[in-house]
């Protein structure tokens, strides 16, 4: 029995020792340093940008922001955590999206505890502070959608937990630094919607990068060779690549989106964007391609569901691969040099799909030199059953009765002639 009292005894003191801990925890501080920027931030910004109601409008450092987080005093904006050294520490800094303007570079950023620092869709504008890198326990740094101007600090180079970096929708310019390519932590990095200049870096060591998007920027020189074979989306839309396609595209078993339209691409769209694992949506158009390679499978194990090569330099027939491919919904080739007559095999994908195979959805051919009649399949479709555009081409009879000859005539005789005369006496006048 006194054994047993002896117990309860222990157990009643190690609760008590429990109880008065998490007490003691409850009645600490915010760590002073922690203070001192949530204060510099704050002050920092111009007062007028500041509204009623928002986060920062509530900070009144008359009392201890971690205390009475959540409170009418401090309604939100940060996050603070226990940690050993004896006070709560901020650990996260989300700002709302008001409008407040100010200069990142207000404060040192001594935080070394934050994890999170989002204060996208702001109005902050100078340029990006290398105090930022002493944020070095950072995982989540979003600026997009600022005024930040400037070159991409190497400095952030130090933060060697970041996860993700939006960068996005801001007036940066320079050459993107090669010494990103130490971020080996790195996930997904927006950079788009710039003035980033140069040929964009040597990536490879980054292998858990799964989204990359420098998208409209003044990127010049190839498409990089050497990129991480993590790579889930890449978008490039939108700069000045120039060269071909590189076949190490293909081996980015992971990708599943490919971006880049917009640019000065040439040569050949590879077969092996085709015969892709896993490739989905695939995204070529405004570029100076001449011809689609015919994969060694001819579609039948593509995955991709949408292409868009429009607005190129394509020549030739129709490809009939492309009607091969299972899931494809979704084709664009307007406005290329295509000619011949649309294949049979174009028109029953998107009036009579197969079982295994989806349906298009969407078939854009206006803008070539197709000629012919239109296939018996498409004369039957209702306007809203799928989005079909044969106009601007060299086609026999197209009438606005139809849905998909309407929104443009098709080209001229003496266009059309131009082009087949040659080889094509007996055209007759489209109309």
């Amino acid at each position: 029995m006194s054994i047993s009292i002896c117990n309860l005894n222990l157990s009643l003191q190690y609760l008590l020792l429990m109880i008065t801990s998490l007490l003691l925890k409850v009645d600490s501080r915010t760590h002073p340093g922690d203070i001192r920027v949530l204060k510099d931030l704050k002050h920092g910004l111009h007062p007028e940008s500041i509204a009623p109601g928002s986060c920062l409008s509530s900070w009144d450092f008359s009392v201890d922001p971690c205390d009475h987080i959540f409170s009418d005093r401090f309604t939100c904006g940060f996050r603070c955590d226990w940690v050993a050294s004896g006070f709560f520490r901020v650990t996260e800094i989300t700002l709302d999206s008001v409008g407040y303007s100010g200069s990142l570079s207000s404060t040192t950023w001594n935080l070394p505890y934050l994890q999170t620092l989002d204060v996208a869709d702001n109005s902050f504008y100078g340029s990006i502070p290398d105090s930022l890198s002493n944020l070095t326990r950072l995982r989540r740094l979003s600026l997009s959608m600022n005024l930040l101007s400037g070159e991409m600090p190497v400095s952030l180079v130090s933060l060697a937990h970041l996860e993700e970096l939006y960068l996005d929708n801001n007036s940066l310019h320079g050459p993107i630094p090669s010494s990103f390519n130490s971020l080996v932590s790195l996930k997904r990095l927006e950079i788009q919607e710039n003035n980033l200049s140069g040929e964009f870096p040597d990536l490879g060591a980054l292998k858990d990068l799964n989204y990359l998007d420098a998208s409209d920027n003044q990127i010049s020189g190839e498409v990089p060779s050497t990129l991480p074979l993590s790579l889930v989306e890449l978008s490039m839309r939108n700069n000045n690549l120039r060269g071909n396609l590189p076949v190490y595209v293909g081996d980015l078993e992971f990708l599943q989106v490919l971006d880049l339209s917009h640019n000065n691409l040439s040569g050949p769209i590879l077969s092996v964007l085709f015969d892709h694992p896993s490739l989905q949506q695939l995204t070529l158009s405004h570029n100076n391609f001449t011809f689609l390679q015919v994969p060694g499978t001819v579609g039948l194990t593509s995955k991709l569901i949408a292409f868009d090569s429009s607005y190129n330099d394509l020549r030739g027939i129709l490809p009939g691969f492309l009607c091969s491919m299972p899931k494809l919904s979704a084709l664009s080739l307007e406005n290329n040099k295509f000619t011949g007559m649309i294949p049979t095999r174009y028109a029953l994908k998107v009036a009579v799909p197969g079982s295994n195979s989806s349906s298009l959805e969407r078939l854009l051919l206006g803008g070539n030199y197709l000629f012919g009649p239109i296939p018996t399949a498409l004369m039957g479709l209702k306007p809203g059953s799928a989005n079909v555009s044969l106009v601007d081409n060299c086609l026999y009879r197209c009438p606005d009765t139809f849905f998909f000859c309407q929104g443009g005539d098709q080209k001229s005789l003496v266009d059309c002639k131009k082009r087949f005369q040659p080889v094509m006496p007996w055209i007759r006048t489209p109309n």
